[in-house]
């Protein structure tokens, strides 16, 4: 087997060789550098090209003019064009890339820049071509045609090149904006060839989050991923168990299990036991199944795939979380819309520290946020296994030693997924005198300054995930001065 950058077609050795991206000498090696879609967008109703040139150089002209700007194949007026520094890619729609091997350098720009590659009868295989549908995200056109292909591009739908454009986006973020990334690519190609019938399909290569954030041990059927229910039209599932770190028994837990009991969409309660004394022979006659799990006394004993939990959805909260019925049954069916992200009540928000020249994030209540605090949260089963299989064990150390951490790690790792912001739901006037549930949280003890705690996070992965959001959903009539028997979720505005 041969694993080489842009190997030449003639003799590249399909679902043997591995065809790697021609990645440029300064690449980062961790994180990755985002994509540039936003920052380079054509201007509505404006198309353009941009053809690569020698030395990294690019060429720029407007498909709307009868031009053939690449090679000598055509005898129209190229028309005004502009030439860039290979390091910086121009404003374009699409970018033509030669067929020879010396300008596989350009794809991997064009794929960050979110501009389309056309390939004019490459030469050289794709990178990761095994798993990587490319029609997806590039064209193939002849070169000897150049007429045809622009006519082709001049006269493509919106929608097409929308679809494109995304999807090059995808790509460049999931395998090759980091050498981390590419080699982890190859190496779980290699492992998929081992597996052969249990391999991933090719949707998982191929559709966010990518094969790389989807990990086979979990499973390997879509419908068990939360990524996958619109591709698959399914539906997420109709029940969640609620899992409940307990440090100290007492009547806020009592109460609280008769609260998360009483949901309609409750499928079982989890007691994690993480107390200094043993938890108590018995427990309060619930009408769903009460299991209760010996914790290891650490922060990350929350986020640890415990296989007593029967269900994908998980309901994660604190023994002095106050909530209502009402809420909890809200937030589920949220959840339900949005089943790849994190739904909460109480939330926080990141920022980037001028004076200090370092991120921080502030724990008070503003209509911006950016985190959700798992002491009263919904998400995903899968999570589990990602924090605890895909998570180095240094950042798992970090929230070990720093409780306060923990949630500040899983969103972390959500936003890393999903590339979205978490959803925020109201919650009654009770909570906001509660005050943050963190601080009951595993461990807790004194807060750490925020650089300390979420930099090191952010060294860990690399970059900066988090998505800031300031939206809200609330029930129809929510707040509306209307009768309250016209409500469905009544007890959200009691005081």
């Amino acid at each position: 087997m041969v694993a080489e950058a842009s190997p030449s077609s003639d003799i590249f050795r399909p679902d043997f060789d591995i065809a790697l991206p021609y990645l440029p000498e300064v690449h980062p090696l961790q994180g990755g550098a985002p994509g540039q879609l936003q920052q380079h967008s054509p201007q509505p109703g404006a198309t353009f090209l941009a053809v690569a040139e020698e030395r990294g150089r690019w060429l720029t002209a407007s498909t709307h003019a009868s031009a053939c700007p690449w090679g000598r194949h055509c005898e129209q007026d190229p028309g005004p064009h502009q030439t860039h520094p290979g390091e910086t890619l121009p404003n374009a729609t699409f970018c033509l890339i030669p067929g020879h091997r010396s300008a596989a350098f350009c794809f991997l720009q064009a794929l960050q820049a979110g501009c389309i590659p056309v390939l004019l009868s490459p030469r050289w295989e794709l990178p990761f071509s095994e798993v990587i549908d490319w029609t997806k995200a590039a064209i193939i056109a002849d070169e000897r045609l150049p007429l045809q292909v622009l006519t082709a591009l001049r006269e493509m739908l919106p929608s097409r090149i929308l679809s494109l454009r995304q999807q090059t986006q995808f790509l460049w973020i999931a395998y090759f904006s980091s050498v981390e990334k590419v080699i982890h690519t190859t190496l779980e190609i290699i492992q998929d060839r081992i597996w052969g019938a249990s391999a991933r399909p090719s949707l998982m290569w191929n559709s966010p989050p990518g094969a790389l954030l989807a990990l086979p041990t979990f499973s390997t059927s879509l419908k068990d991923f939360p990524f996958y229910h619109l591709q698959q039209g399914s539906s997420p599932e109709s029940s969640f168990s609620a899992l409940i770190w307990v440090g100290v028994s007492g009547e806020p837990l009592l109460k609280l299990i008769q609260v998360v009991a009483g949901s309609r969409h409750c499928a079982q309660i989890l007691i994690l036991w993480s107390g200094e004394k043993p938890p108590p022979d018995r427990w309060p006659e619930t009408s769903v199944p009460l299991t209760v799990i010996e914790g290891r006394r650490k922060a990350t004993d929350r986020f640890f795939p415990y296989s007593d939990i029967s269900t994908n959805v998980i309901l994660s909260l604190d023994a002095h979380s106050i909530l209502s019925t009402s809420e909890v049954d809200f937030a589920f069916v949220v959840w339900q819309s949005f089943p790849e992200r994190m739904v909460g009540f109480l939330t926080w928000n990141h920022f980037w520290d001028e004076a200090r020249g370092a991120w921080g994030y502030s724990t008070k209540m503003t209509n911006e946020f950016s985190m959700v605090l798992t002491t009263a949260a919904f998400y995903h089963r899968y999570y589990h296994t990602l924090f605890t299989h895909s998570l180095s064990t240094a950042l798992r150390t970090i929230t070990d030693d720093t409780p306060i951490c923990v949630d500040i790690l899983m969103n972390f790792l959500v936003a890393t997924v999903t590339k979205l912001p978490p959803i925020k739901v109201p919650y009654g006037r009770q909570q906001q005198e509660a005050g943050p549930l963190a601080a009951e949280g595993p461990g807790s003890g004194p807060e750490p300054q925020p650089q300390d705690c979420i930099n090191r996070v952010v060294t860990g992965f690399g970059h900066m995930p988090l998505v800031s959001s300031r939206v809200r959903l609330d029930p129809v009539l929510f707040k509306d001065p209307v009768s309250v028997q016209r409500k469905k979720y009544r007890s959200l505005e009691k005081p």
